[in-house]
């Protein structure tokens, strides 16, 4: 018997079904049950796990595989069973289980029907086509959905307690066995968010969470309106591998998967035609502890394609000629018995066909990631958020008057500031960029992931010795210019995420050896974003090519985008009284629609407007109490104020990205 495990994974429908069988005066007691339950220690034997309620019950919870399937697997010793609030607790403690995406074979023109729920009830008989209209049962499906959306935007994290998500999952459950899989989906997806926030877990983002809740609305609210008859919307149930034929691989990179609930590696390749493809080793953990070690690890392992003998390290670097290819829409190969592999030479970045993913202009490939985020994630083309540039470094600098330091480069003239792909400490994202920073001047090849921002931001992924700069080995030219030199088996690249640069990996000119200096207090000439400062004295020393904005030239627009999303924000955190309890404090919205309209943001003024008053426009009784209502109002007056600071933010990073060519001046 183990203890000190954690809980299980539980099926969202079972959620929903043990949640719904209390009795209305135990639901009110559920969430102090559940705080109480988590404090208690796990045992487990097998696929049972155990926990004391008192010294007299206890509670079981079987999950084969980890995960609860059924309310049958969850069994209470107490007089009360099985209609107590201990098996509720148990189900609200555990984390969901996400839907496993097994590959459609492309000549199977059936696909599995989605299973009956515990009460009996299935799925229709025969599911209507893709670009078929909402049939009855669908229309019903996505209005019970909506109203439970909107339930928990208005009550907020706060309010959203375990019964409020509990009927959001009945909502997802009902409209997955309807075949609508997408707002399923992000259903689960919101109430994982919801718990997240509301016990603190350190992966938590406040911007996830409303960009779920968006999603849920926005699909809900145009199905409800008509536009349902879209695959887009509805969704599939399971991924789909089409024939692909025999390809030609080239390794690029490979990056950690790091979750809550999964850990692995993504391998990226491209193929002589210039389409990216994935390969991906990614399992669940049961410790968040071991999560980062598990991601690293997974570096290691074989790929799992045909018979190819080399880990997703080695594939990063090398090659693969493959018969008999799958690949789904989103670029992920498949793994199936007619696959063939073998291992092939690679390519190096700067050689064909991995050189044409960076001859895309930056602006263009920023225009190219933001189009595809409005798409599904599951239809998105591989790599579509991806950046390929040439930058060279300037050096660490602080964000904002008193911020943490980060990376700064040039790219054609442009100022972006680089930031670590994931925050784990276990991870070697951070620790490689702080040393990158201590050679200012280096020019590299980059791939990284866009960060949506109004200046010009990039998580890095992985990095190259640019190829117009000095080789991979050997000393800096006569300019003084630092180089990266890597050992052989790196192959001319690094994956940030996976490996640790080590000080000798760069050959850096006298004048930048030694510690790492402090930043310097003169800033860089003209109105760099955020007022960024060189860490080593004048920009000259970062190199004799580096160029700067012009001390004459604009600087990035200041839009008070922020004044709309923080009440989006505050409504999804506080619910539909944070933002009705705030009209009438000393005319702060007021202010803040005066400061949108002076920046000529008058729809966004407007939004901001509708939304205070929807919130605060609640029917009452005779007697003045507030009386529940459906909510749509006030749902969709946020839904469209979290759509306008959406698009509105997508607009000014595309724009930030494309202020390079009148904003330079070269520094000689």
């Amino acid at each position: 018997m183990e203890a000190g495990t954690t809980w299980p994974a539980v099926r969202p429908e079972v959620v929903a079904e043990v949640v719904g069988g209390l009795s209305a005066r135990l639901q009110k007691r559920l969430d102090g049950a559940a705080a109480k339950l988590a404090a208690r220690p796990v045992e487990r034997s097998g696929d049972d796990w155990r926990v004391a309620v008192d010294e007299e019950a206890e509670l079981v919870l079987h999950a084969p595989g980890g995960v609860v399937v059924d309310q049958a697997g969850v069994r209470c010793g107490c007089l009360l069973a099985p209609a107590c609030v201990h098996r509720a607790a148990a189900v609200t403690v555990c984390r969901l289980a996400e839907d496993e995406q097994e590959p459609v074979p492309p000549a199977d023109a059936t696909a599995a029907a989605p299973p009956a729920d515990a009460g009996g009830e299935q799925p229709p008989a025969a599911a209507p086509g893709p670009e078929a209209p909402l049939t009855p049962a669908e229309s019903a499906a996505v209005r019970h959905l909506y109203r439970a959306a909107a339930a928990v935007l208005a009550a907020g994290v706060g309010g959203a307690g375990a019964v409020v998500q509990a009927e959001l999952l009945r909502a997802g459950h009902r409209a997955r066995l309807a075949g609508l899989h997408r707002p399923s989906a992000a259903a689960v997806a919101v109430v994982t968010r919801v718990r997240a926030a509301r016990s603190g877990e350190p992966d938590h983002r406040l911007a996830d969470l409303v960009a779920a809740v968006r999603e849920l609305l926005e699909l809900t609210t145009a199905m409800v309106n008509g536009h349902g008859g879209t695959a887009d919307l509805r969704g599939t149930a399971r991924q789909t591998y089409a024939e692909a034929g025999g390809l030609r691989l080239y390794g690029l990179f490979s990056e950690p998967v790091l979750t809550a609930t999964h850990a692995g590696v993504l391998t990226w390749a491209v193929d002589a035609t210039g389409r990216l493809s994935t390969v991906a080793e990614v399992m669940p953990h049961a410790d968040a502890t071991a999560a980062a070690p598990q991601a690293v690890g997974a570096g290691g392992r074989a790929v799992r394609l045909g018979d190819a003998l080399l880990s997703h390290r080695e594939f990063s670097r090398a090659g693969l000629v493959v018969q008999g290819a799958t690949r789904s829409a989103g670029g992920r190969l498949g793994a199936g018995a007619s696959v063939k592999a073998v291992r092939a030479a690679g390519a190096a970045w700067t050689a064909e066909p991995a050189a044409g993913l960076w001859a895309e202009p930056a602006a263009a490939q920023v225009e190219r990631a933001l189009s595809a985020a409005t798409s599904p994630y599951e239809g998105r083309p591989a790599g579509s958020d991806l950046l390929f540039l040439d930058v060279t470094l300037l050096g660490a600098a602080p964000h904002g008057a008193a911020g943490p330091a980060r990376l700064l480069a040039d790219c054609d003239g442009l100022v972006v500031a680089l930031r670590a792909a994931h925050d784990h400490p276990g991870l070697a994202f951070r620790g490689n960029l702080a040393l990158l920073a201590t050679a200012p001047g280096l020019r590299l090849r980059v791939i990284g992931r866009l960060e949506r921002a109004a200046r010009p931001e990039l998580r890095l992924l992985a990095v190259a010795p640019a190829p117009d700069g000095p080789g991979q080995a050997g000393p800096h030219d006569q300019a003084g210019v630092p180089s990266l030199a890597l050992p052989a088996d790196r192959a001319g690249r690094v994956n940030l995420g996976l490996e640790r640069l080590q000080t000798a990996d760069l050959s850096l000119p006298e004048r930048l050896a030694g510690p790492f200096p402090q930043p310097h207090p003169e800033p860089l000439p003209g109105p760099v974003p955020e007022r960024l400062h060189d860490p080593v004295g004048p920009v000259e020393q970062a190199g004799p090519d580096v160029s700067v904005r012009a001390p004459d030239a604009p600087d990035a627009p200041d839009v008070p985008v922020h004044l709309l999303t923080r009440r989006v924000e505050q409504a999804v955190t506080g619910g539909r009284p944070a933002l009705a309890l705030g009209t009438g404090k000393a005319g702060t919205l007021d202010a803040d629609g005066a400061r949108l309209r002076a920046a000529g943001l008058a729809t966004g003024a407007a939004l901001l407007g509708g939304l205070r008053a929807a919130a605060g426009d609640q029917p009452r009784d005779v007697f003045g109490r507030v009386v529940a209502d459906d909510h749509e109002a006030f749902t969709t007056a946020w839904l469209a104020a979290a759509c306008y600071s959406e698009e509105l933010a997508s607009a000014l990073c595309a724009g930030g990205w494309a202020r390079q060519e009148e904003e330079v001046a070269p520094v000689l």
